[in-house]
């Protein structure tokens, strides 16, 4: 990033903001005025059914810019919630237009971004529509503690891991306690270990054929 471009986002930034594990960054059914992008943190994309049953969309780590969809739906298309601590980079969503202007570079990064996003949602789609139950435990491990490890949260083999296994459940649209079996599975299997919100992976090959994980590399990623 040149500092031209770090002067021009820094111009439309309008601020931080810090919100607490549980906590909703954008609320499903009401407009937000501002976009987002995380400086540190997980959180998690989702829709809620009328009964309360709830999908999540997406998960969500540093560097991810949220809101975006919004821009371009009819209606409000999800609701963003942090997994963990997050701390955030705020935007007014009215100036994103001028922003494009103002530097077209940002504004095929805003796009990249987009695209990215509807690429994991594909990816999602495939493991919920035709993967096993274990295969899309795998396939979600890896993809959680590689998104991680990408952006700098590996530290002596471990990853910060705030979700519980209802997220699990929620993501991979299995019960919670076929979650807890197929976990427990794996991990008699010695392929993970789960300790106090933090993630291991002991055989990451093991994982990835069991998972068939496979992730193209992938340029750095732009930040917003």
């Amino acid at each position: 990033m040149t500092a031209q471009q770090r002067d021009v986002i820094q111009s439309f930034r309008r601020g931080s903001r810090i919100i607490e594990a549980g906590q909703t960054i954008i609320q499903e059914h009401r407009p937000s005025p501002h976009l987002f992008t995380v400086y540190s943190g997980w959180a998690f994309r989702f829709k809620t059914l009328s009964d309360g049953r709830r999908q999540i969309l997406s998960f969500l780590v540093a560097g991810d810019f949220l809101g975006l969809q919004d821009e371009f739906a009819d209606g409000h298309t999800h609701g963003v919630e942090a997994a963990s601590e997050v701390s955030l980079c705020v935007f007014d969503r009215d100036d994103l237009w001028e922003m494009f202007q103002a530097q077209p570079r940002l504004g095929y990064d805003i796009t990249w971004l987009a695209a990215r996003e509807e690429k994991l949602v594909d990816d999602n789609l495939v493991t919920a529509g035709r993967r096993t139950a274990t295969e899309r435990v795998a396939m979600l491990l890896m993809h959680l503690y590689r998104r991680a490890s990408r952006v700098g949260l590996e530290h002596e083999g471990w990853v910060e891991f705030p979700f519980q296994q209802q997220h699990i459940a929620d993501a991979l649209g299995l019960s919670l306690v076929h979650t807890n079996k197929t976990l427990r599975r794996l991990h008699d299997m010695g392929l993970h270990r789960i300790d106090r919100g933090w993630l291991r992976i002991l055989d990451p090959q093991a994982l990835e054929t069991l998972g068939d994980y496979f992730e193209r590399p992938m340029r750095p990623t732009p930040l917003i």
